[in-house]
């Protein structure tokens, strides 16, 4: 199997969704499929379940595929790039992933950073909504921006970089959009969507399972990524309550934004593997230290 065929499939194991896949990787959806099938006819089984023409999934033979790739394909990928920055005299590379939009308020600490420790290279990243906390555990990622609390025993909390206050999107056809803001008990009246393999206790800090009354919030369905979250919200079909930062990269006319007035905001820290802590990890956190965090609250 080639090299751009692994990363195809990985690609693809990602995102469950060839247009997306070719998109990332800059090629066309025939090559994603063309990539696939090859793959599948030489280990002589079904890499991905396409019944679901709205979703595909990946097959038994696929999670393994996927699970024995990943730290191959990370380990031929990080050779590379070690070797391609001890070229440029770049000795080591801190790779951050976002769970949050890279906001432009946050970029004055990736420049401090880059400012102290010219010696290694910051790279910021995206990070996944499903099972956000593998990308640190299998090394693709070095630390993790994302929402407290963070209650795991393998992994370390740093300091917080920003606090955001919560609002809710919903459709402007919605009778929601009239309003001016909503509290936690008009949740239950609407449908909502969910992530997969999201900690349950992590989850209900994000959208708690239930009102302050007792009431369900119900969840009608799991999504992948925030365009199809964003797209859901728009079409009317869910609504969705987001940290304010959101509405810095998405100002659509078609959606409106009220204000949340009983659920807390949520603040944003470092996370990584304590395992893996090294002098860049805490470098980066003294960074953020020595600046403080944001409160858009505040603002």
């Amino acid at each position: 199997m080639e090299l751009r065929d692994i990363e195809i499939f990985l690609t693809l194991a990602d995102e469950l969704h060839f247009g997306r896949t070719a998109a990332r990787l800059h090629v066309t959806q025939a090559r994603v499929s063309q990539a696939i099938a090859a793959q599948e006819r030489r280990l002589g089984g079904t890499l991905f379940d396409r019944s679901n023409r709205r979703q595909i999934r990946l097959t038994p033979l696929g999670r393994q595929l996927r699970d024995d790739l990943r730290p191959v394909y990370a380990g031929l990928q990080a050779g590379l790039e070690r070797a391609r920055l001890a070229a440029r005299g770049v000795t080591a590379v801190l790779r951050v992933g976002m769970l949050p939009f890279n906001i432009a308020e946050v970029h004055h600490c990736w420049r401090a950073f880059r400012s102290r420790h010219p010696q290694w290279e910051l790279q910021i990243r995206r990070a996944p909504y499903v099972d956000p906390f593998a990308r640190l555990r299998d090394g693709q990622l070095d630390v993790l921006v994302v929402f407290l609390p963070v209650e795991h025993p393998d992994l370390t909390v740093g300091p917080v970089l920003f606090t955001d206050p919560r609002l809710l999107a919903v459709s402007i056809e919605d009778a929601l959009a009239a309003r001016s803001s909503v509290t936690l008990e008009t949740l239950a009246d609407r449908q909502h969507v969910t992530a997969p393999l999201m900690p349950d206790y992590w989850e209900d800090r994000y959208l708690p399972f239930q009102t302050p009354r007792g009431r369900p919030i119900e969840r009608s369905q799991s999504i992948m990524n925030s365009d199809d979250l964003i797209h859901l919200v728009g079409t009317g079909e869910i609504v969705h309550g987001f940290p304010a930062h959101v509405t810095r990269h998405w100002s659509m006319s078609h959606i409106r934004w009220l204000p949340i007035r009983d659920m807390p905001p949520l603040s944003y820290a470092l996370v990584w593997r304590t395992e893996s802590e090294n002098e860049p990890i805490r470098a980066l956190a003294e960074v953020v230290r020595d600046l403080g965090p944001l409160n858009f609250d505040d603002r």
